[in-house]
């Protein structure tokens, strides 16, 4: 029997059944990038994937944020007198450290994402450091938690969404961001304040942002300390989710099969495309395309943003029968995409190669 989720705690355990009906239910109120839409350099706002970890939170637009603990000017503000400390736009890739979870064996039961929790938008706001220059953090701030107005239970415990950087961690570049797309923030992505955090995976970007807390201490909020672990066995502590992880994606080429979702392409000479990207504004250097394991070079466009993601292209002299295509990608500090997962029983992290079937007519 599982365990209660309000009067019981404990992380659920790894499986290897079908999906559940849990699982199906997650899948269906949360929002996958489609495949397809890779072609774009910014995402639209309708197909940028989300993430809820509990209900969407109906804030009014005369929401107030707080900045509270280790400061000498503890205040409120609400998004207007954000604006006026000044504004920066920056195009970001934010993807989900649960992203290809599915793929994993065995399976955290969680969101069962494949490989569609990424995106990359224009986000708006002001720098952090602006707001922290007007508190002023005393000498003992040493971490800054930020906590969302969501809020509910996993694994038994009640909690904010709430995630934490070490100030030495904040530069120009962490936003508190009212728009997406030169549009305001819709609900789902965190209106009417949101954080956003470029180089990290998406948790870090604390939605529904209502509470800045300067710590003198380490924050201990579920999802800092539990929620995002790297963990190999059940009570180890596990490495801290941080950075995002090289990675690659193919565009699928041709037209789809309905309900299987693999593809045909006509023989001959086709252009496979996709995406590529990796952590803390590390540049993609090298793409491979991979045609039933024979391996050759892609071609990489620069990046158009410390932060954003890179389109990639290939020609395949596609013949008739059944294929496997694969991409791999390596970055400007020499890290590459594993052949198969990196396990973990959260389903954390997998930058594993991404593989389609395709059948050529």
């Amino acid at each position: 029997m599982s365990a209660h989720p309000f009067f019981e705690r404990g992380r659920r355990d790894s499986v290897e059944d079908d999906f559940s009906a849990e699982e199906l239910g997650l899948a269906l109120n949360n929002v996958s990038l489609p495949p397809e839409a890779l072609r774009y350099d910014l995402t639209p706002v309708g197909l940028h994937y989300t993430l809820s970890h509990f209900d969407i939170p109906a804030l009014k637009p005369s929401h107030r944020l707080t900045i509270e603990g280790s400061v000498e000017r503890p205040r409120a503000f609400q998004v207007d007198e954000l604006r006026a400390l000044g504004e920066k736009t920056l195009r970001v890739t934010v993807e989900c450290a649960g992203n290809g979870r599915a793929g994993m064996t065995p399976r955290y039961p969680s969101m069962p994402w494949t490989c569609g929790a990424v995106s990359t938008a224009e986000w708006t706001g002001v720098p952090l450091p602006a707001l922290l220059g007007v508190a002023k953090p005393t000498r003992q701030a040493k971490e800054i938690a930020f906590h969302g107005a969501d809020a509910g239970f996993d694994s038994g415990v009640e909690h904010h969404f709430a995630r934490s950087l070490r100030l030495d961690e904040v530069t120009d570049d962490v936003l508190l961001a009212w728009a997406m797309n030169g549009q305001p923030l819709p609900p789902q992505h965190g209106a009417p304040l949101r954080l956003v955090v470029p180089g990290w995976f998406g948790m870090a970007s604390v939605k529904w942002l209502e509470r800045i807390e300067l710590l003198e201490r380490p924050f201990d909020g579920y999802q800092q300390v539990v929620g995002y672990r790297y963990k190999k066995q059940s009570g180890s502590e596990g490495a801290p989710v941080r950075h995002m992880k090289v990675k690659s994606l193919i565009t699928p080429p041709g037209v789809p099969d309905w309900y299987t979702r693999r593809r045909l392409v006509e023989q001959g000479t086709v252009e496979v495309q996709g995406r590529a990207w990796s952590g803390a504004g590390v540049a993609i250097t090298k793409v491979e395309l991979g045609v039933d394991g024979a391996w050759s070079d892609a071609a990489v466009e620069p990046r158009k943003s410390t932060f954003a993601w890179q389109r990639w292209r290939a020609k395949w002299q596609a013949t008739p029968g059944e294929h496997e295509l694969a991409c791999r990608a390596a970055d400007a500090q020499g890290a590459v995409q594993p052949l198969e997962p990196d396990w973990n029983m959260g389903g954390m992290g997998n930058n594993a190669l991404h593989r389609i079937h395709v059948t050529v007519r």
